[in-house]
């Protein structure tokens, strides 16, 4: 591979480069690197890291899957039935795995090691900009999200513990579901969000893995062996219309959304090259098919068209085994959120930094006291959202559709940059239909976050 430097001057802005040093985000806790000069790239574009092929099958793998799949049935009745939601995932996983495999190209060619950074190498300051603000409002309803979560299940084992239904009038206040929700967040989830280094890391991993794939397993064993007292609704066979199918997307997108961490799990790799990253992209999202269909599938046809957004609130509340599932998704989002939030407090802090012409070397006190007030200022306005928008599947909506630019608008933006800086040394075809494809990719993901937004905006105007 031809290594070119594109869009490589980064000093635009009059400030130092080294201020977006800081946000370094997303590196996923199994991903050993080291900052890479120029001079360390040798001419293959090999890097140093550590991170076998099968390893790093792993972490995609982990980084791809999450409470994401809760949705997953909602997103089948969406799509109008299990043929369609298939089909959908099926011809999205091309799309998916191809912006993964750009990602890496580009992350070669300009010797970056982060998604923002590439983008910002590759497509220059505005687009670059663009990203680093993107990352920062998608982990923000994230966050939103994961406290919404909480709730949920919340909700349903503090019915199941009090033995009366959750939200019956006459409740005690300390089952209150605002009240459950903001004692959980300011015990565990702040505590854990103030730090300037996330060591856990490793252990949220593990948890969210385990807890991923017990859910699935539930979900399965529930639909072949049914409780009596669950009755299905409708299953449906076929969409109302060619727009459902579409209304499914920001789901799939939401859930299948693993490219921003991807850049660093590409430079970890003993050996990184394209070629194998190819490979290493492809079985991840296989795996990953594999449990977003059966817990899609399942989960459709044991509830039909009456599946919550999250199917576990479509279960009764004293299913033990159902209960377990929660409590290893209320955990895994405990440890998910400061995740979450450290990568967007990563990139507010890169964007002040340069914004401000501020070294990454200034005084720590400054640094620890506008670290606190992020953090609270973050915090707060999360929890605040939360509590007050408790529908899971608007926030999913407008996420999922902030995911499909991480997916195909700026991975599409990348190729046509990058084939635009090597146009005399690729075969005018070649060329033409790289940039084509990338132009598709821009289209595709523009129109799946427009219409998630214009869906959002009206859907609200109307109600």
């Amino acid at each position: 591979m031809a290594q070119v430097s594109i869009n490589s001057d980064l000093g635009e802005w009059g400030s130092s480069t080294d201020s977006g040093e800081r946000a370094r985000l997303l590196q996923s806790p199994c991903v050993d690197t080291a900052p890479k000069s120029e001079g360390e790239a040798s001419p293959e574009g090999l890097g140093t890291g550590t991170t076998s092929t099968i390893g790093a099958i792993f972490i995609v793998v982990n980084a791809c899957l999450g409470a994401g799949l809760l949705n997953f049935p909602a997103a089948f009745s969406t799509a109008g039935g299990v043929a369609a939601g298939v089909a959908l995932q099926m011809g999205m996983l091309v799309f998916i795995i191809s912006g993964l495999v750009i990602l890496a190209y580009c992350s070669q060619a300009s010797n970056e090691r982060t998604y923002q950074e590439v983008v910002w190498a590759v497509c220059g300051k505005l687009t670059g900009v663009l990203c680093e603000v993107t990352i920062a409002v998608y982990t923000f309803g994230t966050c939103i999200a994961f406290l919404i979560i909480i709730g949920d299940q919340q909700d349903k084992i503090i019915a199941v513990m009090a033995k009366e239904p959750e939200g019956a009038s006459g409740s005690p206040w300390y089952t209150d579901r605002k009240f459950t929700i903001s004692l959980t967040a300011f015990l565990f989830i702040l505590p854990l969000s103030i730090p300037r280094e996330i060591g856990f890391q490793k252990y949220a991993s593990f948890l969210s893995v385990v807890g991923t794939w017990y859910v699935t397993a539930i979900i399965i064993i529930k639909y072949i062996w049914p409780d009596k007292e669950m009755t299905p609704g409708d299953i449906l066979t076929r969409p109302a219309s060619w727009v459902a199918v579409f209304n499914a997307m920001p789901t799939i997108c939401f859930g299948f959304q693993c490219h921003v961490s991807s850049v660093p799990v590409f430079n970890s790799m003993r050996r990184p090259k394209v070629k194998t990253w190819g490979g290493v992209v492809t079985a991840a999202m296989v795996i990953a098919l594999a449990v977003y269909m059966g817990t899609g599938i399942c989960g459709f046809l044991t509830f039909g068209a009456a599946v919550d957004p999250d199917v576990l609130l479509s279960y009764p509340s004293e299913d033990m085994a159902v209960a377990v599932a929660r409590a290893f998704i209320i955990l895994s989002v405990l440890t998910s959120y400061p995740i979450l939030h450290f990568c967007g407090r990563a990139v507010v802090e890169g964007l002040w930094l340069r914004y401000q012409g501020m070294p990454v070397e200034e005084d720590v006190g400054r640094e620890r006291r506008r670290r606190v007030l992020q953090t609270l200022v973050w915090f707060l306005l999360t929890l605040l959202l939360a509590l007050f928008i408790p529908d899971i599947g608007k926030v999913i909506s407008v996420i999922g559709g902030l995911a499909a630019c991480f997916i195909f608008v700026f991975p599409g933006l990348c190729l046509i940059q990058a084939k635009l800086s090597e146009m005399e040394e690729v075969k005018p075809a070649s060329w033409w239909a790289l940039v084509s494809y990338g132009v598709l990719l821009v289209t595709l993901g523009a129109f799946i976050f427009g219409q998630t937004t214009a869906n959002a905006i009206f859907v609200d105007l109307l109600a």
